[in-house]
């Protein structure tokens, strides 16, 4: 099972929030982007609210961020969306043969693997901000790429 798209579609988002932050960032706009319907960023914008990471104007059209850039990691995104289900990046299949060696034991020997694998993950998240991200854009943007 991959990471879902809601992450990258989130982060997705952000950046435009704040690269356009002159422009009235409507939900059609932000799909047009992202190559997606409307109805899916509203549903991530929500979540993205929900955290406290985008201030959503009702009756108005446009959203923008609710910290500052480098105030928001990319752990703080992956939660907000639900990327995958908590402590479930890595899952061991439902169930194996109990008669076998292999299948009494296995889930006990890789979940701690990981669990520690999804913590890796965490921490390299969270030492990244969407800060971090614009400033590649913005090198990918002048390397005309």
């Amino acid at each position: 099972m991959s990471i879902s798209s809601r992450f990258a579609v989130g982060i997705h988002i952000l950046l435009l929030l704040e690269v356009y932050k002159e422009e009235v960032n409507t939900s059609d706009f932000i799909a047009s982007s992202v190559n997606t319907n409307p109805v899916v960023i509203r549903k991530i914008m929500g979540m993205l609210k929900k955290a406290g990471l985008v201030k959503v104007r009702p009756g108005v059209a446009g959203a923008e961020l609710a910290q500052r850039l480098d105030e928001i990691t990319l752990l703080e995104v992956y939660q907000a969306v639900e990327a995958v289900p908590e402590n479930e990046l890595f899952r061991a299949h439902g169930s194996p043969n109990p008669k076998c060696t292999v299948g009494r034991h296995i889930q006990a020997a890789v979940l701690p693997i990981f669990a520690g694998a999804q913590a890796a993950m965490e921490k390299a998240l969270a030492h990244v901000t969407i800060a971090d991200v614009v400033k590649g854009i913005e090198e990918q943007e002048k390397k005309g790429d």
